[in-house]
């Protein structure tokens, strides 16, 4: 998913990407520095993307990335965020699955609009 761009790993990409609007999900690692945390919380604050802590250690999480130190990432698309939420769900239900349904929820609510097109003023056809 790396190549497709819907992932920013790290504190700069991820901070971006929230700032920017387009963060879906941000996930910080379980031993994530308390300043990095409050990082975190600090670009979420007024955002509309969820904070999610993950089960793996900054080591596991960025064996798994491949990118060295990384202690957090921003996933940046509602489909692949609910996906992986699905999956924490699945793994732990009371912990993750409040944040799988919200982003189920999030997920329908843009492919509704994704396939309705874009907006249009009343009364104006499509080709004028």
């Amino acid at each position: 998913m790396r190549r497709a761009g819907c992932l920013e790993l790290g504190e700069t990409a991820t901070g971006a990407a929230v700032r920017s609007g387009r963060a879906r999900i941000v996930c910080v690692a379980a031993d994530a520095s308390p300043n990095a945390l409050k990082r975190v919380r600090g670009w979420l604050q007024g955002r509309r993307a969820l904070y999610v802590e993950l089960p793996y250690t900054k080591e596991r999480l960025s064996e798994a990335l491949g990118k060295s130190g990384c202690s957090m990432a921003a996933c940046t698309d509602f489909g692949l965020a609910a996906a992986f939420l699905r999956a924490l769900a699945e793994m732990e239900p009371e912990k993750y699955g409040a944040l799988a349904a919200e982003m189920a929820q999030r997920s329908e609510k843009a492919a509704y609009r994704k396939a309705r097109g874009p907006k249009r003023k009343p009364g104006r056809e499509p080709n004028e």
